[in-house]
């Protein structure tokens, strides 16, 4: 039995006069059972004193029992030991290990919630389960329905009274026939219909082909993109290839890419239903009928010195302009691009002018002279920044104008932050990161610079700081 409670600070408090009540009430029965056998071993009158003993540790047991219930281990009153919940849950289990606590929810107020639970696929199944959650005050906002073949898998969006925890939802559900339950907070943006959401993230994939890793994204929630271009633009093995139609393993789908190559998509713990993979081919096929597409709109913007430079969308269109960029540049400016002595840097245009990789910005002059590069590519959960700027142009502020740019373009995004990977060197990567005004993170390991930035809802504004273009940044690429 603990004798340790909790503080409101979090910290344990013993209550040491409770110890030593327990501790004299052992020491008592240990010298009575000692008594007793010795004068059991010494004397005529065994089976009473036997007798006589049982008593006395009964008599301590009751004085121990008496004394647990009056001094109990309950906190006091002002200190409920209510506890925030943790967000992203299975039953028996968290989505991705332990979660930092939510805040509590005054009692009285509703949470929003997100929870899919697999039901047998029989009728009345899914009414017994909202029948269950109407006992317990829980609205129903929306629900959808995935069928499986040995059952169906109800996804809801729920408003429950604040003081009913996740695990509290979790066992009505399970009790009300529900298994494989996952939950997690919701917020505002729930609110809008699966419907709706969905032809929304097929227009955006529409407009700009550079959305499609952040639309399948926002369609099948937490998960990681990855795509693998058919042949590796630096050389090595092909990407094994995919059925036509994909290729669905529970936790990980597989998809064929518009031009080639393999989007692996994969989540943690939830599978993914045969209703979620039909949503993500489709917006894959709609794109791969679009053909390369990004938005042509442009900024002329003016130079500290007068010059004006034009700053707009590239794609692989774009690749003459920037071999020809390339062979202007000197060996050191490539060298801190790409981080080391590269004779056809070119090789790598064309991954990274591709839209399917991220976004890129251009550069022009007044003539259309393309004279600087900036790439916001998708690397998986995380998110590269990466600069080229022809050496004729460097810290005239065209570098800091690219970083700020990509940067806004990336927190539209929903990217919660961006890294840049350089050389030690190279200080105009760094003074660029840090006219962002942002919380950076270093990492530096054998001459090789990573700068993470952590983005918030703040938009990075560009105006063309002079003093924080070099231009000569790098990334991966």
């Amino acid at each position: 039995m603990s004798n340790v409670t909790r503080a409101k600070h979090g910290r344990p408090v013993h209550h040491w006069r409770r110890d030593v009540v327990e501790l004299a009430a052992l020491f008592t029965a240990v010298a009575v059972a000692d008594a007793v056998a010795n004068l059991i071993g010494h004397g005529p009158d065994g089976p009473a004193l036997l007798v006589i003993s049982a008593l006395a540790l009964a008599a301590t047991a009751g004085f121990h029992t008496w004394w647990a219930r009056r001094h109990g281990h309950a906190p006091p009153t002002s200190d409920t030991e209510a506890r925030p919940l943790p967000t992203g849950r299975r039953t028996g289990q968290d989505e991705q290990g332990p979660s930092a606590p939510a805040p509590r929810t005054a009692p009285g107020h509703s949470t929003l919630w997100r929870m899919r639970t697999t039901v047998r696929d029989e009728p009345g199944s899914l009414a017994a389960l909202c029948t269950a959650l109407a006992g317990e005050r829980v609205d129903i906002l929306s629900l959808q329905t995935h069928p499986l073949a040995d059952g169906t898998v109800d996804e809801f969006l729920l408003r429950a009274p604040g003081e009913l925890a996740a695990s509290g939802l979790t066992r009505v559900v399970s009790l009300a026939g529900g298994a494989d339950t996952w939950i997690e907070r919701a917020d505002a943006h729930d609110l809008v219909d699966a419907p709706t959401r969905v032809l929304g993230l097929a227009a955006r994939t529409a407009l700009d082909a550079a959305e499609l890793p952040l639309a399948l994204r926002q369609l099948l929630g937490r998960c990681t993109i990855r795509q693998m271009p058919a042949s590796p633009f630096g050389g090595g093995r092909a990407t094994e290839g995919v059925p036509v139609e994909g290729a669905l393993e529970d936790t990980v789908m597989r998809l064929r890419a518009p031009e080639g190559g393999v989007i692996t998509v994969e989540r943690p713990y939830l599978p993914f239903t045969p209703t979620e993979f039909a949503r993500a081919r489709a917006l894959v096929e709609l794109d791969a009928r679009l053909g390369p597409r990004v938005p042509r709109g442009q900024d002329v913007l003016t130079l500290p010195e007068g010059n004006e430079i034009i700053v707009r969308r590239a794609d692989i269109r774009d690749i003459d302009a920037a071999k020809a960029m390339h062979e202007r540049c000197s060996a050191r400016t490539l060298g801190m691009r790409y981080h080391g002595p590269v004779g056809d840097a070119d090789r790598y245009l064309n991954h990274l002018l591709s839209p399917r990789y991220g976004r890129t910005l251009a550069v022009r002059t007044a003539s259309g002279r393309m004279v600087g590069l900036g790439h916001l590519l998708w690397d998986g959960d995380e998110t590269e920044v990466a600069l080229l700027v022809e050496d004729s142009w460097q810290r005239r502020g065209i570098g800091g104008e690219l970083l700020g740019r990509l940067v806004a373009m990336a927190i539209e995004a929903g990217c919660e932050s961006v890294y840049a990977v350089t050389q030690a060197s190279n200080t105009g990567m760094v003074a660029a990161m840090r006219g962002l005004g942002l919380p950076l993170d270093y990492q530096i390991e054998e001459g090789t610079l990573v700068i993470t930035a952590r983005l918030d809802t703040t938009v990075i504004g560009s105006g063309l700081p002079h003093e924080v273009a070099e231009g000569r940044s790098g990334g991966r690429g």
